[in-house]
């Protein structure tokens, strides 16, 4: 990945990553080396006032994600006791 030099620059990879893999803003932040906190504050924030398309693609994927969390914090937690019992 190259060397990203600007916050605005930051903001529209970040929101190119999650739309093209509808990755979660936790997977986003993990990906790029920096805090959920600042994926969150760029594709929220900034990104509406630098591509306001952009932000608006980007928030059906956070939306989509907001709300598919608990299945997945509820998958998490069966594959955690089913590989206990094993």
């Amino acid at each position: 990945m190259k060397q990203i030099t600007s916050i605005e620059e930051r903001a529209i990879s970040l929101a190119h990553y999650i739309i093209d893999s509808k990755d979660t803003v936790r997977g986003a932040a993990v990906k790029f080396g920096i805090s959920k906190s600042t994926v969150h504050k760029d594709v929220s924030e900034r990104l509406r006032k630098i591509n306001p398309s952009l932000a608006k693609q980007v928030r059906i994927i956070l939306d989509e994600n907001k709300a598919e969390r608990h299945i997945r914090g509820g998958m998490a937690t069966k594959m955690k006791y089913s590989n206990l019992k094993k």
